[in-house]
């Protein structure tokens, strides 16, 4: 047995290593682990492809396209696989051809989907990979031209759809198959049995089958999609037939006509589209015998179409006349291999290891160093050679093309400079790049920088660009490096400086690091300012790339590795990193960090992005540590006279890089000279004196000059009474700009500058500035007021200690909503729940202070914190002001909801310092919230049950709210709350159960309505929390946004539904939920932003069937909403209310209790409603009342009242309508002066008690209610 187990160990072992083992595995397994993974799928539906010769399942090709389709950009995985597919699928095409003939119907409905199959991986692996692999049989020639004139002559089935059935597909695979056929080594004549039994046939002239094909590929040059490449490679390969020079001719002829004749027509710019790329294929394909004859008319045509407006206007067609006219100049220049190009390292990694290890050089023939022998020869070949006049006009088109306006154009034109060049002499060749050369003049826009790195590049890459020329070649590079040129609001110049780097990778590829170790240390400075501090990603990555190629390829460069490793492709995807991180690393090596600090103070700071300046001031700054006395000498004396530039972007960048750099300085721990503090203290009186905060800019000078004040206060300049005051003033007058960053900058300027200047002044100031922000706490400008609550938020404790009980209710009154509707402002309100919190913190913190923190007065800042500020968090909680923006309280409440567990934090603090050792009764009585205990032992804690119910009332009532983000704070803070390590709030009711519903886990999704609502729900079980949740969870129900809707509607659902547990208190579940839903409507009365959700939320529960069979229940229930309801429907003209409030009256109708009486009777009076739609719907619900509820009319009477109901337009006459309704209500048997009356308008009285809306924009939303909406 045991011989057995290891013999059954080791054969699993072996079966491992083989299926771990590439190298011994089989082909099929290797292919599909590395290379297409989805080869099980593809094959079995190629097999049954194959199997039923067609395609039996349509949706089969589809299924293998869309599987091609992800491997678009590594096309190379598929390669392996092509002979496997294409091979069998063309067999079908092929045998299915000749099977059912030509002429046949069926023969298109077999092909067009599999060649959709084989056109997929023409679009992912191309054209050249695929045709490898068609067949080409003699005799296929004849029967390909006849299917594809077949699927020429066939029109597709629409224009208008999805998916493609095939047609255009079929014309480009066989099209493919057609340019193979045509390479066929025999005379095409002999091949076509037109003409195999006539004599009649001229020497040279065109074969029948080869006008066929003729004819129908200048058809398909007119067309837009991809035949017309294809129909243009097919011609080059036919007509550069030497069996075909009548035709090649012929078809010139045609294109001269067709460039000839110039016209707008939008299919005439297809046409010329097609007849360019045709003779630029020609041109590539065909032999310099073939061409030589036809070169002057084309270079004719093509040179005047150059020049036309149709060319002006389309990008690809000047595209395809740079690529042609480049073919033009190679045709003219016999080929050569020039014995001066510089012959660069090979592409095999083992030759140059090789070469590296025996000490050699395999440069080729340098200008510097050829041997006598070959130098005169060499020249001998200079003079020899002759060049045509035709090829200075096609390089002046081709310099030309490295100025358009386009890319693809340039990039063209680029590959056609180097081209070109590497067939001409030494002497040509430097006149080439002395033209090149010239694009890179400061006259010369953005287009012609980027073409000429782009041909420098293309130079340097064939070895064209010899050493000799880098003094003249780098310089330029480096100013393309850095080329940035201003336009308005914005600069253009990334792809130029992508490009330069794209020259310095070339570079790095193409000499020998004895020919690079000069310039190498000039550009790897740039290359790495670049890199680092460019504000496009592709630029610094381009950058890097180059760097790290001129690393890779150069040698032993210093630090090079430890660079590469630092400013790699992910470290400089972001910006922040890259300038705060990357870049101080780098600085660190000699030779980085004056270059980057050149970059920054001469390029960055004044840069147009002021996000840009702003991180290159923090950039700056990051670098003081590595030469602080530089920093401090050369950089501060060109910095401080910046401030007072007249260009915004200088002085704005100017004054942030000079705080930066003083706040630097002082961490460095470098004293800054008595005359350095002067002027950098000056700076701010100078900008005001100057006025620069007026005009254009004013603001961004404000943010920028509140950061400078900050960074001094930091950094301890000594500053002068007098300025400190003109400070003072700058930042109070910065507290009242409108703009929140500003008041933000100000503030937090206001933070270290009091405590750094002004604390230790006379005692009337400190009280002078505190009543000054307290005043302004009920200035009617909004903006003071926001930004006098965050000033005394900041304000240190001496400022506070004297006042501290008016500065808490001063604050406390600015929480509340304003009682003017015009001086409403949520952002003054947030501001100051956020002061009051700050300064709660404040006073209780410095406890060294005997001034209050002793005895009775100690115990009164807690009293009233308790008393005063928590009870205006819990107001705050209760926020819910519209205007124009939305629900503008929402900010009041999440900024209260950090209040309340901060100010509880604070009051804990308190107890646990009087009370130790009472954490063994709050855990007993934590469990017992109503008993008789917790009120003895809480008559001396700041922190009780009322309070701790409270707290998490307000809290969870936000937790399952219409709003993700308020959602998801509110779950937050209940979590800590609840499992705070350091501070342990007591008496929480049922704590455990709020533990096991907010756990304390990382990542939960609080935001998922799905997630939230099935816990927070359960809640509702507990009385203490019930009012407040279901008071918020009414909302969602009843909201608009339907998702929130369905998943809180479900949740309270499963929750009916769900079995009691031991922790429900008395009553049912439904019961529970009866009695507060009363309460909601009882306690929001005429508040539509609550009832309007309520009365949507009952009527969903009614359709639901809930809350309508509760023994006992329902009709106490039924009758509190039916009060409910006669104060809400009275004189109201919500639409939403008076729909929700008419389908709750027909559900009450419907119920077999006494309380459907009055239900109808109210149901009834809306059949004679002020608007039509009303009277429809009321209509409606009493229609299905009577058909459920026989009794509420006699049974005689039934027919009747339906009849009634039905024929009459409720829409129509008003006065019907009521007469109708009288009718009604006879036969009801009840009595129209007991009926509740609606009113078609409030009456004044009842309008006087509604309570204080507290909508911010109280008129705008009567204006909106009066219409109907």
């Amino acid at each position: 047995m045991a011989n057995r187990e290891v013999e059954e160990e080791g054969l699993k072992k072996e079966a491992v290593e083989e299926e771990e083992d590439d190298e011994h595995g089989s082909k099929e397994r290797v292919l599909q682990k590395y290379f297409l993974m989805e080869w099980e799928l593809v094959k079995s539906l190629l097999n049954d492809i194959v199997s039923h010769g067609r395609v039996s399942d349509p949706s089969s090709v589809y299924k293998i396209r869309s599987i091609m389709d992800k491997y678009q950009e590594q096309g190379q995985l598929l390669e392996p696989y092509l002979e496997s597919i294409v091979s069998p699928l063309m067999f079908i095409i092929r045998s299915k051809t000749k099977e059912l003939g030509v002429s046949s119907d069926e023969i298109l409905e077999v092909i067009k989907p599999v060649c959709i199959i084989i056109y997929s991986l023409v679009t992912v692996c191309g054209y050249k990979a695929v045709i490898k692999f068609f067949p080409h049989q003699v005799s296929d020639l004849e029967l390909a031209v006849s299917l594809l004139e077949k699927c020429h002559n066939t029109n597709a089935v629409t224009s208008l759809r999805q998916e493609s059935t095939g047609e255009m597909e079929a014309q480009c695979v066989i099209l493919l198959w057609l340019s193979i056929l045509v390479l066929v080594p025999f005379d095409i004549s002999s091949v076509d049995t037109s003409i195999a039994n006539s004599k009649t046939l001229d020497e040279l002239e065109p074969a029948p089958l080869v006008l066929r094909i003729l004819a129908f590929s200048k058809d398909y040059l007119s067309n837009a999609g991809p035949m017309r490449t294809i129909a243009g490679l097919l011609l080059s390969r036919l007509l550069t037939r030497p069996d075909m020079p009548k035709a090649f001719i012929s078809f010139v002829e045609w294109t001269h006509e067709v460039l000839s004749s110039n016209t707008d027509d939008v299919m005439d710019l297809f046409r010329l589209l097609g007849v360019v790329e045709a003779l630029a294929a020609i041109f590539k394909a065909g032999s310099r015998k073939v061409l030589h004859d036809v070169i002057p008319v084309v270079w004719n045509d093509i040179s005047i179409l150059m020049k036309s407006t149709t060319a002006a206007r389309s990008p690809l067609l000047r595209k395809y006349l740079v690529k042609l006219t480049q073919r033009i100049g190679l045709t003219c220049l016999p080929y050569r291999s020039p014995s001066w190009r510089y012959v660069g390292k090979t592409s095999s990694l083992g030759e140059n290891i090789s070469v590296n290890a025996s000490g050699k050089c395999n440069h080729g023939v340098d200008m510097d160093s050829p041997s006598q022998g070959e130098n005169s020869s060499f020249l001998q070949d200079e003079e020899d050679m002759d060049v045509p006049d035709i090829v200075e006009e096609i390089i002046e088109m081709l310099l030309t093309g490295l100025k358009d306006t386009d890319t693809v154009v340039r990039w063209s034109a680029a590959k056609g400079i180097g081209r070109i060049t590497s067939r001409l002499t030494s002497a040509l060749s430097d006149e080439v790049l002395s033209s090149v050369l010239e694009l890179f003049s400061p006259g010369e826009g953005d287009g012609s920088w980027h073409g000429g790195c782009l041909a420098l590049a293309e130079l340097a890459r064939r070895g064209l660009l010899l050493p000799i020329s880098f003094p003249k070649v780098v310089p330029v590079v480096v100013k393309a490096l850095h080329y940035d040129i201003r336009r308005g609001p914005h600069s253009v110049g990334s792809h130029v400086r992508d490009a330069a780097a794209y020259v310095c990778w070339a570079f790095g590829r193409a000499y020998y690091h004895t020919d690079m170790k000069e310039i190498l240390g000039q550009l790897a400075p740039h290359l790495l300012t670049v890199a680092c501090y460019d504000r496009e990603v592709n630029c610094r990555r381009a950058a890097a790339a180059a760097f790290q190629e001129n690393v890779g390829r150069q040698g032993n460069y210093p630090h090079g590795i430890d660079i590469v490793n630092a400013a790699d492709y992910f470290s400089l995807s972001s910006r922040v990193n890259s300038y705060l991180h990357v870049a101080v690393g780098i600085a660190q090596y000699e030779g980085y960090l004056y270059p980057f600090v050149e970059e920054l103070l001469y390029n960055k700071i004044c840069h147009w992005d002021k996000g840009l300046r702003e991180l290159a001031a923090e950039a700056l700054s990051a670098l003081v540590k590595y030469d602080p006395e530089y920093f401090a000498n050369f950089v501060v004396e060109k910095l401080i006279p910046c401030t007072l530039s007249s260009d915004l972007c200088m002085r704005h960048g100017a004054t942030l890089a000079a705080g930066e750099l003083v706040l630097a300085l002082h961490q460095c721990g470098f004293a800054l000279s008595t005359d350095k503090q002067k002027r950098f203290v000056g700076i701010v009186p100078a900008i005001e004196k100057a006025r620069l905060y007026r005009g254009k800019g004013g603001e961004i000078m404000r943010a920028a000059v509140s950061r400078f004040i900050e960074c001094i206060s930091l950094a301890c300049l000594f500053v002068p009474e007098k300025t400190k005051r003109t400070l003072l003033d700058t930042l109070n007058e910065n507290l009242r700009h409108p703009n929140s960053q500003i008041q933000n900058a100000a503030v937090q300027a206001l933070k270290y500058f009091v405590p750094a200047y002004l604390v230790k002044g006379d005692n009337e100031n400190l009280n002078n500035m505190t009543s000054k922000y307290l005043e302004q706490l009920t200035d009617p400008n909004a903006a003071a007021r926001r930004g006098s609550a965050l000033a005394i938020g900041v304000l240190p404790y001496e400022f506070l200690a004297k006042r501290w009980r008016v500065i808490l209710l001063k604050l406390c009154n600015s929480c509340a909503i304003e009682d003017k509707p015009e001086d409403r402002d949520a952002e003054a309100r947030v501001n100051a729940v956020k002061g009051l919190i700050s300064v709660c913190e404040t006073l209780t913190q410095v406890r060294e202070h005997p001034d209050i923190h002793s005895g009775e007065d100690d115990l009164s800042l807690f009293l009233l914190i308790k008393n005063e500020v928590m009870m205006s968090l819990f107001k705050a909680l209760d926020d819910y002001s519209v205007d124009n923006r939305g629900d503008v309280g929402s900010w009041v409440r999440e900024a209260a909801m950090d209040g309340v567990e901060k100010c509880t934090y604070i009051l804990c603090k308190r107890d646990s310092m009087g009370f130790q050792g009472k954490s063994q009764e709050n855990d007993s009585v934590s469990k017992m919230p109503n008993s008789n205990i917790v009120e003895n032992n809480q008559s001396h804690l700041l922190v009780d049950a009322n309070l701790a119910t409270s707290l998490v009332g307000g809290i969870v009532k936000q937790a399952v709210e219409k709003m993700d983000k308020l959602r998801e704070a509110a779950a937050k803070v209940l979590q800590r709350i609840l499992h705070n390590k350091m501070i342990f709030i007591p008496f929480i009711p049922y704590r455990e159960k709020l533990e096991e519903i907010v756990p304390n886990e990382v990542d939960l999704k609080w935001g998922v309505p799905t997630f939230s609502y099935p816990r927070f729900i359960q809640l509702l079980q507990f009385s203490c929390y019930s009012r407040s949740v279901l008071s918020g969870l009414v909302i969602s129900i009843g909201g608009l946004q339907d998702s929130l809707r369905k998943a809180s509607i479900t949740a309270l659902l499963e929750y009916l539904q769900s079995p009691e547990t031991e922790h429900t208190e008395g009553s049912s579940r439904e019961h529970k939920l009866c009695t507060d839903i009363l309460w909601v409507l009882q306690q929001y009365k005429r508040c539509d932003r609550v009832i309007v959700p309520t009365l949507k939320t009952i009527e969903i529960l009614f359709s639901k069937k809930i809350l309508l069979n509760m023994e006992g229940h329902t009709p106490i229930f039924c009758a509190g909403v039916l009060d409910s309801l006669a104060v809400e429907l009275k004189a109201t003209k919500d639409f939403s209310k008076l729909y929700a409030g008419i389908a709750i009256l027909g559900y009450i109708a419907s119920v077999p209790e006494s309380v459907n009486t009055r239900a109808f009777s109210h149901l009834l009076t809306f059949l004679g409603h002020r608007y039509p739609k009303i009277r429809k719907a009321s209509a409606e619900q009493v229609y299905l009342v009577l058909l459920q509820n026989g009794e509420l009319v006699t049974e005689d009477k039934m027919e009747k009242a339906l009849e009634i109901i039905s024929e009459t337009c409720w829409e129509g006459d008003i006065e019907e309508a009521k007469q109708r309704r009288l009718e009604l209500h006879d036969m009801a048997g009840l009595e129209a002066g007991l009926l509740p009356k609606i009113g078609n308008g409030a009456s004044s009285r009842d309008g006087a008690k509604w309570p204080t809306a507290s909508d911010e924009n109280a008129s705008y939303s009567s204006l909106v209610g009066s219409t109907g909406f």
